[in-house]
C-alpha cells in the first residue's frame, strides 16, 4: 500500500536514550526539562523569539482566540482543515467565510475588506500547504481596521518567507507538530507570538491558568505537552533536513512529470518545506476517476481539503464559489521519505492516462 503519507520513525534507540532522562528523573508531564529543551532547539532552529509547545495543533488556535479576546465575528478561509473553522465555533465566534486565490489556495486578501464589519475583531487565515498568506496585505487591513491576526500556519514548519520564519507574522501563529507532518511529536503542536505580554497570556491559557501551585492568573485549559512528546521531538528533528531533501526529490519528480496538471502555486520569495504536492483537476468526475484507478492498485492519495468547511453541517451555507470548486477537484498526492522512483512512475502514468 502506498498512502499519501507516511510517519518518519527515528531509530528507537535514538528516541529512547533521549526519553530515559525523563525515565530517570520520574517527569513525564507538567513541562519538564525534554519539553524545554525542545522549545529552546526550536526558537534556534526556526528563528523565532518565543514559543509554548503543546499537546496538539488544535488547541492553540482555540487559546489564540481566547487570549487576544476575540469575539462577534472572525474571517476565515473555507479552503483549510477542520480544525481553522471549529476552533472557531468552539469559542462561540461566528465565522465570516472569504474565498480563496485559485493559484495560492490561500484566502483572497482583496476579498477580505469587503467582509469586515462592525461585529469584526479579528482575521484566522491559513498558509495552505504550507504556501504563505498574502501577509503584508492582510497587515496593512488588520492595522487599518484594529482587527488581530492569527495564522493557522499547521503545515509550515521550516518555511520562510521574505527571509523571515512565517512563524513570526500576525498576532499569533500556531503549528501542528502531527505524526503527518515532516516534523512531529507524534501529536503535538506550538503557539508563536513576538508579543511578550501576549506570550504570557498564551503561556497561562495553556496550563490552566495556573499562577505557581496555589493561584491563577485566570482562565486556562490542559494543552501542555508531555515529555514523551518532547523526546520524540528531539530525536526528529536532527533528520529534518534529510526529511525535507527527501520530498523535494520526489516533488521535483512529480513537478517533471505532470507539468501539465495545475499545481499550487508558491508565493514569490517563500522557503518552502516541501511538504504536500496538490494537484487540481479540471473536474471532479476527473478526480474521482482518477482516484479509483490509483486505488485499484494501492496507491491512496486524500482529497485534502475536502469538502469545503462553508458546508459543514454546524455551519450556517453561504456558496463560496472558489473554495468549492478547488475543495472537490483537488487531490494530494503520496509524499513521504522512502517513496520509490519505480511507484512515483506508476502514479504519474496512471494521471496522465486520465
Amino acid at each position: 500500500m502506498i498512502p499519501v503519507t507516511k510517519t518518519f520513525l527515528p531509530p528507537q534507540e535514538e528516541y529512547q536514550a533521549i526519553l530515559s532522562r525523563a525515565w530517570d528523573a520520574g517527569w513525564i508531564t507538567n513541562r519538564g526539562v525534554l519539553v524545554k529543551e525542545l522549545e529552546e532547539k526550536l526558537k534556534s532552529y526556526l528563528g523565532v523569539p518565543n514559543i509554548i509547545a503543546t499537546t496538539n495543533g488544535t488547541l492553540p488556535l482555540q487559546i489564540a482566540i481566547k487570549a487576544l479576546k476575540l469575539t462577534g465575528e472572525i474571517i476565515t478561509t473555507p479552503f483549510s482543515y477542520v480544525a481553522t473553522t471549529s476552533s472557531i465555533v468552539w469559542e462561540n465566534c461566528t465565522l465570516v467565510f472569504v474565498d480563496i486565490d485559485p493559484e495560492y489556495l490561500s484566502i483572497d486578501d482583496t476579498k477580505i475588506e469587503a467582509a469586515i464589519t462592525s461585529k469584526t475583531t479579528g482575521i484566522l487565515a491559513t498558509h495552505v500547504f504550507g504556501n504563505p498568506c498574502n501577509v503584508g496585505a492582510i497587515d496593512l487591513i488588520a492595522k487599518k481596521y484594529e482587527l488581530k491576526v492569527i495564522y493557522d500556519a499547521a503545515h509550515c514548519f521550516g518555511v520562510t518567507y521574505k527571509g523571515e520564519s512565517i512563524f513570526n507574522y500576525g498576532n499569533v501563529s500556531t503549528c501542528s507538530f502531527h505524526a503527518t507532518k515532516i516534523f512531529h511529536t507524534g501529536e503535538g503542536g506550538a503557539l508563536f507570538t513576538r508579543d511578550e505580554d501576549l506570550l504570557h497570556k498564551l503561556f497561562y491559557h495553556h496550563n490552566f491558568g495556573h499562577r505557581g501551585q496555589e493561584d491563577f492568573y485566570g482562565l486556562g485549559l490542559n494543552a501542555k505537552m508531555s515529555e514523551l512528546q518532547a523526546a520524540l521531538g528531539l530525536s526528529v528533528l536532527p533528520y529534518y533536513e534529510f526529511l525535507k531533501a527527501e520530498r523535494k526529490k520526489i516533488i521535483t519528480f512529480y513537478n517533471i512529470h505532470l507539468e501539465e496538471m495545475q499545481r499550487l502555486r508558491l508565493r514569490d520569495e517563500t522557503s518552502w518545506n516541501y511538504s504536500y504536492f496538490p494537484v487540481v483537476f479540471p473536474s471532479e468526475i476527473k478526480l474521482v476517476e482518477a482516484k479509483s484507478a490509483l486505488n485499484a492498485v494501492g496507491i491512496f492519495p486524500r482529497r485534502y481539503f475536502y469538502p469545503s468547511l462553508n458546508s459543514l453541517p454546524y455551519v450556517e451555507y453561504k456558496e463560496i464559489p472558489i473554495a468549492e470548486s478547488v475543495s472537490s477537484r483537488i487531490l494530494c498526492l503520496p509524499v513521504y521519505t522512502g517513496l520509490e522512483t519505480v511507484n512515483l512512475e506508476k502514479i504519474c502514468n496512471i494521471l496522465k492516462e486520465i
